[in-house]
């Protein structure tokens, strides 16, 4: 293993799009401007210098006045870690940082499929997430 991680399989382990009528459709259409993605990833240990990584995007408006559509994907990574690999912090990094930069473009066509297969064909990312700036800025 010449880097610090090998991503053994990636895959969507959840996926959900929830629009529950079609004056929700139509709301959720006007108002995309104000929803938000958010982003949480989580870890599991497996066995053997394994681990699960899970990255949950939620794209969901904030308003509980709002009639509004839910849109939420886990996408998963399993991954070898290096033997060398001992230090917490290095461990830390590849967990939040690396990984996820790693699986992103697949995470992002997922997700982006999943929204226009719900009717918002012009739905776009603004901009590529950048875990690298999201992991430093957990420090400031």
């Amino acid at each position: 293993m010449t880097e610090k991680f090998k991503i053994l399989a990636k895959y969507i382990k959840d996926m959900s799009s929830e629009t529950p009528d079609v004056e929700t459709y139509i709301s959720a259409g006007n108002n995309m401007g104000k929803y938000q993605l958010d982003i949480d990833i989580k870890s599991i240990a497996l066995k053997n210098k394994m681990i699960e990584v899970n990255i949950t995007l939620k794209f969901q408006h904030k308003d509980t006045q709002v009639k509004k559509s839910h849109f939420e994907i886990v996408y998963a990574a399993a991954v070898k870690i290096d033997e060398t690999i001992k230090e917490k912090k290095d461990l830390e990094k590849i967990v939040l940082c690396d990984v996820p930069n790693s699986v992103y473009p697949d995470l992002e066509k997922s997700f982006l499929d999943m929204m226009h297969n719900s009717g918002y064909p012009n739905i776009k990312l603004e901009k590529k997430i950048d875990f690298t700036k999201l992991y430093l800025e957990r420090f400031n």
